[in-house]
């Protein structure tokens, strides 16, 4: 082994990790959320507007106000954050070995050379207002909360909307297809395809108003929470209000009441809600990867593309058991975020920094499924022949039509009608009947001739109930 060549060594890098390497392309949108350098951006961005917030509101006596122009080009530092500032970053915390106290010093540089930008300027003269009062907590549980917000919003909402989209336009497609419906994996009462994946869509479509409706909770107070140090500085500033007008500022909901961290309840919520969302996807993945294997959808096979290295016929459902794996490790990391996050000791420790680095990784596999679930779905055709059968094979679905009916008329003061599941047990368990020996046992019940001719046109096919017009309440 030791005549190998070293791929740790390789430039560039190798990705430890699927996400970045071969899934890259899938996932790669929430680098610009969940990444270490966005972290670090957001950090930037969080330090920059508490540096104009407290100068333009007068918070600290004496501080000079800044100028439009000090104030845009304070957040062109965030805007421009790139490579070179990643790089630059790195190599400070290399000395600081402390991310957040890093983030301060590059800041500070900015400040030192903004008169070679500007010209005259304030700026170098505010730049012990830089993560004044604050902790590094401060500073990182507001950057999170930008950063899940924009992840959600910006990328993972988009994505599960389209899919839920697509899903709902092909139950749409197939709102009148006949199937035949299978409880505990046995024949049962007639549905329709499109009445089935609406069920589905339905689902999907309530997990994503959760999220959607989800808080994202930021706080500024202190070490323990206190104020004290913004207390004892400057005694005269009513401190929570200004902390609750900045994290507003920030777009996000003012916590009141914390220790040193921010709670994170709100990231446990968040992610048992994607979680569930997740889980309901894996059972239409599940769903769909059974029909497959039943005939009922057909995947419409790729040019090139190889389904086995040895059986030249097969065209696997990959893309669905791909989204059920990552699905999967998607819940179990979301899961571990949650329980991990709600608990702290006394006023912090440091469980959450490590375990929030994981954030981008559980989006990330949910993302991965979501892209292999819309590209399985868009390979598929229905096999509306082999539906056809299936129905016509099995006329002993109609025995609960029937004895409906016997019952109905019974209540209605028809003779003859008694027992009538029992009747239809013997008739049809563990029994296949054709047309003819269901219509005959119509024949002969001495039904109404109205209820009787009902019965008689009804077909497996026919005996879907409301199932196509149920699709319609997708658009309510």
């Amino acid at each position: 082994m030791t005549d190998r060549a070293r791929l740790a060594d390789v430039t560039p890098p190798i990705a430890l990790g699927p996400l970045d390497g071969r899934y890259r392309a899938a996932v790669a949108p929430l680098v610009d959320h969940l990444s270490e350098a966005a972290l670090n951006r957001e950090r930037v961005h969080v330090e920059v507007e508490w540096l104009i917030h407290l100068t333009t509101n007068a918070v600290v006596p004496g501080a000079p106000t800044l100028s439009a122009a000090e104030q845009a080009y304070l957040r062109d530092v965030v805007a421009t954050f790139g490579a070179d500032e990643v790089a630059e970053l790195a190599e400070i915390e290399r000395v600081t070995v402390h991310d957040v106290k890093a983030v301060e010093y590059f800041l500070k540089r900015r400040l030192e050379a903004a008169p070679g930008v500007l010209g005259e300027t304030v700026l170098p003269a505010v730049s012990e207002l830089v993560h004044f009062a604050c902790t590094s907590e401060d500073v990182n549980n507001l950057s999170y909360a930008l950063m899940v917000r924009g992840a959600v919003n910006d990328v993972w909402l988009p994505a599960a909307t389209a899919l839920v989209d697509d899903v709902a336009a092909m139950a749409r497609e197939h709102a009148d297809q006949p199937m035949l419906a299978l409880t505990h994996g046995q024949p049962a009462t007639p549905t329709t395809l499109g009445k089935e994946l609406a069920v589905q869509a339905h689902r999907l479509r309530r997990q994503l108003a959760r999220v959607s409706s989800d808080e994202y909770l930021g706080k500024l107070n202190g070490a323990t929470g206190t104020y004290g140090a913004h207390v004892v500085a400057v005694p005269g500033a009513d401190w929570p209000a200004v902390s609750r007008a900045f994290v507003e500022h920030l777009g996000l909901t003012w916590n009141p009441l914390t220790t040193q961290i921010e709670s994170h309840d709100w990231q446990a919520e968040l992610y048992a809600d994607v979680a569930r969302f997740n889980r309901v996807l894996h059972n239409l993945a599940t769903d769909v990867w059974t029909y497959i294997s039943r005939g009922v959808f057909i995947q419409i096979p790729v040019a090139g593309a190889t389904g086995s290295s040895t059986m030249p016929h097969k065209v696997n459902p990959i893309r669905f058991e791909n989204a059920e794996a990552n699905l999967e490790l998607s819940c179990a990391l979301l899961d571990t975020l949650a329980a991990t996050l709600v608990t702290s000791r006394l006023q912090r420790d440091l469980t959450d920094s490590t375990t929030q680095r994981n954030i981008g990784p559980a989006f990330g596999h949910s993302m991965l499924a979501i892209d292999n679930v819309r590209r399985g779905l868009r390979a598929l055709s229905v096999d509306a022949p082999l539906l056809a059968r299936e129905l016509d094979e099995n006329w002993e679905v109609l025995g609960e039509p029937v004895q409906s009916a016997m019952r109905a008329a019974s209540v209605a003061g028809v003779t003859g009608m008694e027992n009538p599941y029992e009747r239809l047990k013997e008739l049809t368990r563990g029994r296949r009947l054709t047309a003819d020996d269901m219509r005959g046992f119509i024949a002969g019940l001495g039904l109404p001739a109205d209820v009787a001719a009902r019965l008689e046109e009804l077909t497996p096919a026919s005996y879907t109930g409301l199932a196509a017009t149920l699709v319609g309440y997708l658009d309510d």
